[in-house]
């Protein structure tokens, strides 16, 4: 019998942390966290809060509105943390190079870190941001999952296609250990997998829970 996902329930019952401007303002690097990323616009807030059940990330329609590390708890070990989003063309210069300037420390210095989650809209992936993104998590050997996000705005057959064009450039140029799916917040598609990878990361899998690896 398939047994309930146990990162369910931590994630229906997360709650805002904080917010930093600066690593040192992080919470105390320990434990598990996994962390959102995304170009400006790609729908992580959205994806954030159909994960858990709540309006925790803001969302806007103005892209670039998220310009902090935001952290979720989720329980005394283990945290979700919205990522700065990046690319939008009216965010100020001398912002965007504070927001890189810390992403990278947080990203190359977080013991507690588990792994990544990058949001790429589905009708533009593979962006100049999410080649870097790639390229770093490959590099670091941090575990990283792909959400096609907005997979809605396409047929299914349409967003089938493009899931498997970006798995196999994904092959091809950084090799197997990236996991991709298809991913929509309204529709709430592609939840069962993404609570998979986010259960495994944390180490909950073996917590009373039969789960599979994600679809591709």
């Amino acid at each position: 019998m398939q047994l309930k996902n146990p990162i369910l329930g931590l994630c229906q019952q997360s709650t805002f942390m904080l917010s930093a401007a600066k690593v040192d303002q992080c919470p105390d690097d320990e434990g598990f966290e996994v962390a959102f990323a995304g170009r400006s616009n790609a729908g992580k807030s959205s994806a954030l809060n159909t994960l858990t059940h709540a309006s925790l990330a803001r969302t806007s329609k103005t892209p670039g509105r998220t310009q902090l590390l935001n952290f979720f708890k989720l329980d005394d070990d283990r945290r979700l943390v919205d990522l700065p989003g990046y690319g939008y063309a009216k965010v100020p210069i001398p912002l965007k190079l504070h927001w890189q300037r810390h992403l990278e420390a947080y990203l190359g210095g977080r013991e507690s870190l588990k792994g990544l989650i990058l949001m790429m809209d589905i009708r533009h992936p593979m962006t100049d941001f999410d080649l870097l993104m790639l390229d770093w998590a490959v590099a670091s050997g941090m575990p990283m999952h792909i959400l096609l996000t907005k997979a809605d705005k396409l047929t299914y057959g349409a967003a089938k296609n493009v899931l498997l064009k970006v798995q196999s450039d994904i092959r091809k140029g950084w090799g197997d250990a990236i996991s991709i799916q298809l991913f929509s917040a309204p529709k709430r598609m592609g939840l069962e997998d993404a609570y998979t990878v986010l259960a495994g990361w944390m180490e909950l899998a073996d917590k009373g829970a039969e789960v599979a690896q994600p679809g591709v």
